[in-house]
């Protein structure tokens, strides 16, 4: 579906330590997300990216379409970015923890 240039690791793969980005909108983010993620709607990501770490990024969003686009535009810009195939309905198949805006575990 994407160039192939676009750097893609599963979400399995993804360290425990790692820099997350979820590029989601506020309702998709408040439904569920990864405790800890930077949370920067795909639509704000230009006028915020003074807000993103100097690391590798690990990109999510649902399905992993706009992760995508977000990891070609990041690495264009000379950033260390890799897009999570799959996106959060791949994170919560391989049983990475998730949680809602009150709290509480969620599943998609």
């Amino acid at each position: 579906m994407f160039h192939a240039s676009v750097p893609t690791v599963d979400a399995a793969s993804v360290p425990a330590e790692g820099a997350l980005l979820d590029v989601r909108e506020q309702d998709e983010w408040e439904a569920g997300h990864v405790d800890g993620a930077l949370h920067i709607p795909m639509g704000q990501l230009m006028a915020r990216i003074e807000e993103l770490p100097e690391q590798k990024l690990y990109v999510l969003c649902r399905v992993g379409g706009r992760s995508a686009q977000v990891v070609q535009y990041l690495v264009a810009q000379g950033r260390d970015a890799v897009n999570v195939d799959g996106g959060m309905y791949a994170w919560e198949a391989a049983g990475r923890p998730m949680t809602s805006a009150d709290g509480n575990p969620f599943v998609l």
